[in-house]
């Protein structure tokens, strides 16, 4: 066959396999979307829309890193294709790298000058980065912090004899309270503010006492629930315990961070994951998630939610307790549990974990930013990261870490997953994820896992989305942000 007519089937099977993409793109299946774009570009590379809706699909699915790539080599195969430089653009806005994604908004404007929605992009970005200089010229210096939590008496504040909400009595968190809080926040009514701060104290407080990797005990014959992401969707945290029974000594969680930003009821969320570990601290467990930092915060609307529904102070106060969370955990010495996961070298021990100085904001490599951004892949070995932050390992690097360091499994959480959970690496490693729809429009299960002692075996349980109030996810998030969504 001539080398024209090869040429041309393929332009043809690749822009058919685009359709293909687009059509599952629109049906919110992105996994789909990128097999298919990846189709298109391997029978025509040199089409720049192959790349850049590979790009938006890989964004989707948060693989920052990853949108990254696929923009960068669509503004290499047209430089003048103004795409390339939106996509990318989103993605560096999603990573918080502002000044990055202001110079490809200015490369939109200088190829698009008359387009209003590139104006209007390049202006809110801007608006970022200014304030993000500002922000930057104001801060005190690290060493120099006084902690927030230091200056906040809250015996000192008055409860309004009007408010109707509920009260602690004294210092003490009882299981009515938490109940009576929950029914308020799923009536849409906010805590009143020195319960707030006594809550978020208290649990500084307790936290900051506990190790890095904390060990957790199951005696025979009772059983541990783990959860991952719930980021802000409250109402799918009460079917949780609805369907799985409230935190209590006998019913012990652990929830394995990223329990804010994205969904717009995080405050909710985190009141009542604090409220319970107040009340009993052996009934839930809390572990650190890549958005349990101020740079997430600030982007993903936590931040902006708290001010909303609480005050400036919560947001330094939150940011604080959240460098205070533990890394990891390990249950009966067996299962280790983990935000995102491995490492970039061999040999790490539990004792390396449990040494790490994690009162801080996630640094952008080492130990502890693996822990919590780093994600699984097919293949053996160790590869970047499609996030964009920590890297990819493959399953002989997590059936070495479990050799090492005398373990069974390896629980994790961090990714997205169709049936709310996903088995990997030879049985070894399993990811669970507990916010159902995730932002409204992915149409994934939740999940969680039910672990029995002695055998501690895995048992998963999966659930849907219920309904919740007319908010938005995102409604709090940078202004920026959301005109991507």
């Amino acid at each position: 066959m001539p080398i024209m007519e090869t040429e041309n089937g393929n332009v043809k099977q690749a822009e058919d396999a685009k359709l293909l993409a687009n059509e599952a793109y629109k049906a919110h299946k992105f996994a789909q979307a990128i097999d298919l774009y990846t189709q298109a570009i391997e029978l025509n590379s040199q089409n720049a829309v192959y790349w850049a809706n590979r790009s938006i699909a890989h964004l989707k699915l948060e693989e920052y890193g990853s949108a990254i790539q696929d923009a960068s080599k669509a503004i290499e195969v047209d430089p003048k294709y103004s795409k390339g430089y939106y996509r990318r653009g989103a993605a560096y806005l999603a990573m918080g790298k502002f000044k990055e994604a202001l110079k490809d908004f200015q490369q939109v404007k200088r190829i698009c000058p008359n387009d209003p929605d590139a104006t209007k992009k390049l202006k809110e970005c801007e608006k970022a980065v200014m304030k993000l200089k500002f922000a930057e010229a104001i801060s005190v210096p690290e060493a120099q912090r006084r902690p927030v939590a230091d200056s906040i008496n809250y015996r000192s504040i008055d409860v309004e004899p009007q408010y109707a909400g509920a009260r602690i009595e004294g210092d003490v968190v009882t299981l009515d309270f938490v109940k009576k809080m929950m029914e308020d926040f799923k009536n849409q009514k906010n805590l009143h503010q020195r319960y707030a701060f006594q809550i978020v104290l208290q649990t500084k407080e307790m936290l900051q006492a506990m190790p890095s990797l904390v060990d957790i005990n199951i005696p025979k014959g009772n059983h541990f629930t783990v959860c991952g992401d719930v980021h802000g969707q409250f109402y799918d945290l009460l079917n949780i315990f609805e369907l799985n029974g409230l935190p209590s000594d006998e019913n012990p969680y652990l929830f394995n961070g990223d329990f804010v930003d994205r969904g717009s009821f995080s405050v909710e969320v985190i009141l009542t994951l604090f409220a319970f570990k107040c009340m009993s601290p052996s009934a839930i467990y809390l572990a650190r998630g890549n958005h349990e930092s101020k740079s997430m915060n600030r982007i993903y609307g936590f931040e902006g939610e708290v001010q909303s529904k609480l005050s400036d102070k919560f947001v330094e106060l939150f940011a604080e307790v959240f460098c205070c969370l533990p890394l990891a955990h390990v249950i009966n010495g067996k299962v280790f549990v983990v935000h995102g996961g491995l490492f970039s070298v061999d040999g790490v021990k539990l004792s390396d974990i449990r040494a790490i100085n994690r009162f801080c904001e996630p640094p952008e490599e080492g130990l502890m930013c693996e822990l919590l951004w780093s994600d699984p892949q097919p293949a053996p070995g160790r590869g970047p990261s499609k996030r964009g932050v920590g890297l990819s390992f493959g399953g002989d690097v997590t059936k070495r870490f479990l050799q090492e360091n005398n373990l069974d499994l390896v629980v994790r959480s961090h990714e997205v997953k169709d049936e709310g959970y996903e088995i990997e690496h030879d049985g070894k490693l399993i990811t669970v994820f507990s916010a159902p729809n995730y932002c409204d429009q992915m149409g994934n299960k939740g999940a969680f896992i039910r672990f029995e002692a002695p055998d501690l075996k895995p048992n998963i349980v999966t659930f849907s989305a219920v309904p919740h109030p007319d908010v938005k996810p995102m409604a709090y998030a940078n202004n920026f942000l959301r005109m991507f969504q």
